[in-house]
């Protein structure tokens, strides 16, 4: 059963896109947004629109969809996805690549949440339902460290911790190219991406990102950073290396080389979320948890010591 909206537009919405406008009139998602409007369920003044056109104050907004289902957590093993601690409060994991957090609209693959769920695992209830216990996030294309709260008061100190910014997240990233200067702090603002429904980017009216990097090793044509996040936005490290013009090597979506991609056998970005460190929720002690390389990132790096 479909539903519909009709209203004049907001004068506080002029000039906006039609897909960030109908998230923040409906609360729709703007990949859910974008797709209404080009099944064709966006009219402005009896007009049919698409998700890149602009509203006009006072016109007559109509808006036409057919609700989808929430996501749900589905129990399915996931080859490859380490336990790295496991206790009555929290069970952190390695992700592998090609793993999404938790479930999502248009997201068919495996999910931590599905791989802890399949393994027997329980976790807080805290959250929407797809996404329980789930405190921060990696990309799908990002491997490394996550923590998952399993008791409801995990869940409400490691929120707490992760937006004072009192979380220890450290990456590692292989950029093409040399960072100038070699140890440094990028803090520019990231919103979508103006132009590109996938994509993010430095803009003005952006959330406020701060990146740190270290240059660890240098090659001819790349450079092996430590990467210390202030702030967590998504994509963050990605587009500040991007807007550097040192693009992770193998992340095509942000410029990479795709001669240097195949060179190292990449199909995704050189990323990896090497060490997490916070205050038990538990105990109330730091803990520290550190990951290796997969093997793909690690054949990339070899190759690389090689040249």
């Amino acid at each position: 059963m479909s539903e519909s909206r009709a209203l004049p537009v907001p004068d506080g919405l002029a000039g906006e896109r039609v897909d960030a406008a109908l998230a923040k009139l409906l609360g729709f998602s703007r990949t859910f947004a974008a797709e209404v409007a080009a099944s064709g369920g966006v009219s402005l003044d009896g007009r049919t629109v698409g998700k890149s056109d602009r509203l006009e104050a006072g016109a007559w907004l109509d808006v036409t969809w057919s609700p989808r289902e929430a996501p749900a957590v589905v129990a399915v093993d996931v080859p490859g996805m380490a336990v790295v601690h496991d206790d009555d409060e929290i069970v952190v994991v390695d992700k592998p690549v090609g793993v999404a957090a938790h479930p999502s609209v248009g997201w068919t693959g495996p999910t931590v949440l599905g791989g802890l769920a399949a393994a027997g695992f329980t976790v807080s209830t805290s959250g929407a339902s797809e996404r329980a216990g789930i405190v921060h996030r990696l990309d799908v294309g990002t491997s490394g460290l996550m923590v998952v709260a399993k008791t409801e008061r995990a869940y409400t100190l490691l929120k707490q911790a992760f937006r004072e910014r009192t979380v220890e997240k450290i990456y590692n990233a292989v950029v093409q190219g040399h960072p100038d200067p070699l140890t440094g702090t990028v803090d520019a603002p990231i919103g979508r991406h103006p132009s590109s429904d996938w994509k993010f980017a430095v803009v003005v009216d952006g959330k406020p990102s701060v990146t740190h990097y270290e240059t660890v090793e240098a090659f001819p044509s790349a450079s092996l950073l430590e990467i210390h996040l202030e702030t967590g936005r998504t994509h963050q490290i990605r587009v500040h290396m991007a807007a550097q013009r040192h693009p992770c090597v193998g992340d095509a979506t942000y410029g990479a080389d795709p001669t240097l991609s195949a060179t190292l056998g990449l199909t995704r970005q050189w990323l990896h979320a090497v060490q997490l460190g916070f205050r038990h929720p538990g105990t109330g002690e730091p803990v520290v948890y550190r990951s290796t390389y997969p093997a793909d990132l690690q054949h990339a790096l070899d190759v690389l010591r090689r040249s």
